[in-house]
């Protein structure tokens, strides 16, 4: 006989569907296939798919992918008292700092928009709902591609036939700031640059760049997603992340388009780290990033490089199989990444939201932006820190404590649009 059970999920929207599963042979795959169905619900229910823009006049100027492909991005416009208000978010996915991981990128939508989406669903901070972002619900809205590799910092003009590797990521940048300015952003009131990841390292290296390219009378804030990559020695005492960045750099000729507060006094390879750009940078800053970043604890901290033997393989999986010596090791980064931070949490203009997740961006999925278990620091969720921060409503820098203190983190590691060593 076979026994069936129904699956209820419910969400805060008020969609419930009753899904049933054997308790036999295949009641493990039932439960989970009802869980997907459930999840694909939720996602659908909180974002909404956008249309891809090519920037082809770009082309002309040279300021393309790496396969020399047309820049793009997705654009929802504002509507109602947000028309003149605009967020341009930049998509993550790691750097390439050689010819051979450049094309690999370019044969896939991290170096060619010709393999990208036709559209994307827009979440979290780009959601166009007021109930689930209504700081930035109603503004133009968008997300830009990214394509070059090098956090659009990249600018070598000639071009190796035999690759046809185009490294142009600071062309691309100005290329689609230039076609949102002609499409109304000439005429923003206000406007936050933001991104995830690598594209929450180019939030912070192109902030203040981003602000020249606008009005005088602009408020012009920036918002850097998991984008704090510290210098920090791998667990085999190697300079793993210091040598891979130089490396993006020489590679892409970023020297020239890295903040020349920072250039003139330190190497152009220690400019790709925020904790020395940061302090140069004039626009106010919000941070939000995990004091145990997983990609960081994955990639500089136990790259697998510095672990042959996979001895950290598990621990990098889930925190929760991390061993005793491990945890001790990752709270001594945690340390690191505080003092790598200390210039910003002195400052009276810039934000902090540092939680103590295992977790790699956070704004731009709605469960952890702003939903009822949405990581918070002092009861305050990352989309209402935001929005307190950029309005003026009141400042937000807070650290959270140690883990495994605050229980509304649950372990959430949103890293899917990152390379990983």
């Amino acid at each position: 006989m076979v026994i069936l059970r129904p699956i209820s999920c419910k969400f805060e929207d008020r969609f419930i569907i009753n899904f049933s599963h054997s308790r036999m042979a295949h009641a493990r795959l039932g439960q989970w296939l009802s869980l997907l169905v459930c999840l694909l619900i939720l996602l659908k229910a909180e974002s909404h798919p956008v249309g891809i823009t090519l920037v082809e006049n770009a082309v002309a100027k040279g300021a393309v992918c790496l396969d020399g492909s047309a820049p793009a991005y997705h654009f929802d416009k504002g509507f109602g008292a947000g028309i003149n208000n605009w967020l341009v978010h930049v998509e993550g996915g790691g750097w390439c700092n050689s010819v051979e991981t450049c094309l690999d990128r370019k044969n896939n939508y991290r170096g060619s928009s010709n393999k990208m989406e036709k559209s994307m669903s827009f979440s979290g901070v780009l959601s166009n709902k007021q109930k689930f972002n209504p700081d930035f619900y109603n503004w133009n809205r968008i997300k830009v591609r990214y394509c070059d590799g090098s956090s659009f910092t990249g600018d070598v003009e000639a071009v190796n036939p035999a690759t046809n590797l185009h490294f142009r990521g600071a062309r691309v940048f100005r290329a689609i700031i230039d076609d949102l300015l002609a499409k109304g952003m000439k005429n923003a009131q206000s406007a936050l640059l933001s991104g995830c990841s690598a594209g929450g390292l180019a939030s912070i290296l192109n902030c203040d760049n981003f602000r020249s390219l606008l009005p005088v009378g602009t408020k012009v804030k920036c918002l850097a997603d998991a984008g704090y990559f510290i210098n920090a020695k791998t667990v085999s005492g190697s300079q793993h992340i210091q040598a891979f960045y130089s490396e993006v750099v020489a590679l892409h000729g970023s020297a020239k388009n890295l903040p020349a507060s920072c250039t003139s006094k330190l190497s152009p390879g220690l400019c790709f780290f925020p904790q020395n750009v940061v302090p140069v940078t004039r626009t106010p800053i919000f941070l939000v990033n995990a004091a145990y970043d997983s990609w960081q604890i994955k990639n500089i901290l136990a790259p697998g490089i510095a672990d042959p033997k996979g001895a950290w393989k598990k621990c990098k999986l889930d925190i929760k199989n991390c061993s005793p010596s491990q945890l001790q090791t990752m709270q001594e980064y945690r340390l690191q990444f505080l003092g790598a931070l200390s210039h910003a949490s002195n400052s009276t203009t810039h934000g902090l939201f540092i939680d103590s997740c295992y977790a790699h961006c956070q704004i731009g999925t709605q469960e952890t932006w702003l939903a009822a278990d949405s990581p918070v620091l002092s009861k305050t969720t990352i989309g209402k820190a935001v929005g307190d921060w950029y309005t003026d409503r009141s400042p937000f820098q807070k650290i959270d404590c140690a883990y495994p203190c605050n229980p509304t983190c649950k372990n959430r590691v949103f890293d899917s649009d990152e390379q990983q060593d």
